[in-house]
């Protein structure tokens, strides 16, 4: 059931995009024929209506239709971004905490899923420069706006800033995503230092992220196509299809990054951590791959993914049911790829500059950001707006280019679950081999 669901929603968010690129083609096209016309009073009356930016200065009396519809979706989502990112880093200092009995196998275990997240977000950063570089995600719509980048300050600024001083002002601003993760991680290893001490702090941030779970749910699924007709139509209308062209380059460029990782990337980290043929593993973890990819869930995955492991790869039970429901916290590979690949393309559309501080800065919310991801539809769309706020990508270019990642993301998560779920596979391989607890004979059988 969830599965269909899973697909269904796809096929909603697909048949929205290509439906909205239709009616914004012909929505130019009837723009075009009225000012060619001399009927500009009835192309303001329409623009008034449907497309403008009832923010702007000018606009007090217009109604702005899709600018609403667009602009509400995109604040549900920003409102849940605070509770999101602090109830999730709770719950994985928690969840870690209960790393420290197996002892040497934790630090093997976490130091493998940051040794993989970090090699990914460098192959990530290489990819995206190199294209954002070529001009690959230079919009048009850089012609007929001005780019309100953020403003200079000193680097070493973001230390500071990611130490608050009053705990309620950092779970107040969606833009102090530094701030929000000190506070959060704090927070959750001072309760694994109380231990039972604490018993209603756990309890709460998992019914709150239960709560957004289904929040998040609710809205993607119930408004997210209609809300993604009226984001990208408006950017056709305001901008172009011309503008749609980098989505599509990032679309491209993210999905073959992906599918890279994923067939011979964990097939690298397999025959250099274990010595063995990776042809098996890329064979047995196929089903994993394709169901994590079907429900989008790598929760829903985790009970394949432990069989799988433990009866095809000949990974022991308990390094299995260790290292599996870790990674499905913490090592979020495929999304920290996605995320720094999204950020760049944001760049590239919105006029912003990028140097190896602003890239290391990327990375590093993208480790922070990826780790904090819960597995709740579109969650991983949602926290890149915490990286955009971090490096200071805040112009209304910035805001369009975001609708569009909301817009197309559906299948490329779908894809960055797949790569997660295999990622903690082959790091479950890579940890009980270490610890001789690989039965090569299952595995090779």
């Amino acid at each position: 059931m969830q599965k269909q669901g899973a697909k269904k929603q796809t096929v909603k968010m697909l048949i929205a995009m290509a439906a909205a690129v239709v009616c914004g083609v012909g929505v130019i096209t009837l723009r075009e024929s009225l000012l060619a016309a001399g009927n500009t009073q009835a192309w303001n009356a329409i623009n008034n209506l449907l497309f403008a930016d009832i923010s702007a200065a000018g606009n007090e009396k217009a109604v702005g239709l899709f600018y609403l519809i667009g602009q509400l979706f995109v604040k549900v989502l920003q409102l849940v971004i605070v509770p999101m990112v602090f109830t999730s880093i709770v719950l994985a200092m928690l969840r870690i905490s209960d790393s420290r009995k197996l002892g040497r196998i934790s630090s093997k275990t976490i130091g493998l899923f940051l040794l993989t997240t970090v090699s990914s977000i460098a192959l990530a950063a290489i990819v995206g420069t190199a294209a954002y570089n070529l001009g690959v995600f230079r919009s048009t719509a850089l012609d007929m706006a001005v780019s309100e980048g953020a403003t200079g300050s000193n680097p070493l600024m973001i230390i500071l800033n990611a130490v608050p001083n009053n705990f309620v002002s950092a779970l107040s601003n969606n833009g102090g995503v530094l701030a929000i993760v000190v506070t959060a991680v704090v927070v959750g290893l001072a309760a694994n230092a109380l231990g039972e001490k604490v018993t209603v702090l756990p309890k709460l941030c998992e019914e709150i992220s239960e709560i957004i779970n289904k929040v998040l749910g609710f809205v993607v699924d119930r408004f997210g196509p209609a809300a993604i007709f009226c984001l990208i139509t408006r950017t056709c209308a305001a901008y172009g299809v011309s503008h749609l062209r980098p989505a599509i380059a990032y679309m491209l460029l993210t999905v073959a990054l992906l599918l890279f990782v994923l067939f011979f990337g964990y097939a690298l980290v397999v025959k250099l951590t274990t010595g063995l043929n990776p042809l098996p593993f890329v064979k047995k973890i196929g089903k994993v791959a394709l169901f994590g990819f079907s429900t989008s869930s790598s929760a829903a995955t985790l009970p394949l993914n432990l069989r799988t492991a433990t009866e095809e790869l000949g990974v022991r039970e308990e390094i299995a049911s260790f290292v599996l429901p870790l990674g499905m916290t913490v090592n979020m590979d495929g999304t920290a790829i996605m995320q720094v690949i999204a950020t760049i393309f944001i760049a590239g559309c919105a006029g912003y500059s990028l140097n190896l501080p602003t890239l290391i800065l990327i990375g590093v919310l993208a480790i922070i950001a990826s780790v904090g991801t819960p597995a709740a539809p579109g969650a991983g769309a949602v926290i890149l707006f915490t990286i955009l706020s971090g490096v200071g990508f805040n112009n209304e270019l910035t805001l369009m280019a975001y609708s569009l990642i909301l817009a197309i993301n559906r299948p490329i998560e779908m894809l960055v679950t797949a790569l997660n779920v295999v990622g903690d596979s082959a790091c479950a391989m890579a940890v009980a081999k270490s610890e001789n607890a690989l039965d090569e004979t299952i595995y090779r059988s």
